[in-house]
Formats: C-alpha cells, structure tokens, sequence
C-alpha cells in the first residue's frame, strides 16, 4: 500500500452522525472484487440521482470541493457491515484520510489495512474543522503522519494518537502480509527449532 507521511487537501464535510457502510458504498456497487472504479461509487446512494445524474445537492458534487481529499465526519463513521469496499471507495476516489469523533471498529481497522488514515479527534476540535469545511473559504487541512498532528486552515494545531504499530506500518507503506514478510527469517527460523524439538507434531 502507499505510504501515508504527510499529505494536504481540501476537506469535505460529512456533517452526520452514522453513516454507515452501505451509504458509503451501496450494494450496487459490490458486483466486483477489484479496487479500481469504486470511486465512482462513493456514496453513490447520496450523490446521483434516480437517473443516475449527479445530485447537484450533494456536498461532493459542489464545485468548491472538486478534489476534496481529506472527510470531516461526526460520530460512528464507518458503522454497519464489513465490507472492505467502503475503504476501497474513499482510496479510488481520491481521499487519504477521515477525521472524526469515531468510527465503526471493523471500518477503522480495514482503513489501517489499506492506507486509509482514520484520525480521531474530540467532538469541539472536530466542530472547528467541520465549520472550516463548511465554510465559503479556508478548507485546506495538512495531514502529518510523522509527527501526528494536524495543522487546520487558521494554522491551528491539533494532536492524536493512534497504535504505534499501526502508525509506523503506515508511514513504511506495510500491509499486514509485508509485515510479515519481512520477519520471514525469525518465522522459518521458529518453525525449524519446534520441527526440531517436536518431530512427531510434523
């Protein structure tokens, strides 16, 4: 997966509390297991119309956050089922991190295995940048990985935490199959020492 250190973009705010799996990528979308094209998809229950015409309503088809890269959201984003297509949504269109107050559990840790930056942040400093999206100006949002800060539009700084593990896997760029890979040494080197010391388990 792509490396995440330090990434800038416009936001777009989500200004809802439980959007869940099936409005980020509805059912329709599903018929694939491939990653590429799903972008199209990204709330696509929201964002076309019953024509399949872009909803002009719907905050992503506003021109004023064409390339928008980084959502603003509220509480419980991401919840509802497992699937990892509503991960693979945001990434094919273009987003490489969400800040919200919370997340479902099995989207935040499919984000983490994709390159998706989940940030959480408490509900006042996510009002501030969600006032920002909103705003006629001042959307921009600089993402620093490396330092885990965020630098909102007024220079404003806001601190998280995440699992350090999980940090560090997303500044190498390292899925959890590369991470084991690269212990692949200290693998084989415990199975020949309990092939040795247990013969009869072979």
């Amino acid at each position: 997966m792509e490396p995440f250190r330090t990434h800038q973009g416009i936001m777009l705010p989500i200004n809802q509390d439980n959007v869940d799996t099936d409005a980020i990528a509805p059912q329709r979308w599903l018929i694939t297991v491939e990653r590429k094209g799903l972008g199209k998809g990204l709330f696509g229950s929201w964002r076309y119309d019953d024509k399949g015409r872009d909803d002009p309503t719907f905050i992503l088809n506003r021109p004023e956050y064409a390339g928008a890269s980084v959502i603003i959201a509220r509480s419980n984003y991401g919840c509802g089922s497992s699937r990892e297509h509503a991960v693979w949504a945001h990434l094919d269109y273009g987003i490489r991190a969400i800040v919200a107050i919370s997340y479902g559990s099995i989207f935040y840790e499919n984000c983490l295995k994709n390159g998706l930056l989940p940030v959480t942040l408490p509900e006042d400093q996510v009002n501030d940048l969600m006032n920002h999206a909103l705003a006629a100006d001042r959307r921009t949002l600089t993402v620093d990985l490396a330092t885990s800060q965020l630098i909102g539009p007024d220079g404003t700084t806001y601190s998280f935490t995440m699992d350090e593990g999980r940090r560090q896997s997303l500044l190498k760029g390292e899925d959890d199959i590369a991470a084991t890979l690269a212990r692949r040494d200290a693998i084989d080197g415990f199975e020949k020492r309990h092939d040795q010391a247990k013969p009869w388990l072979r």
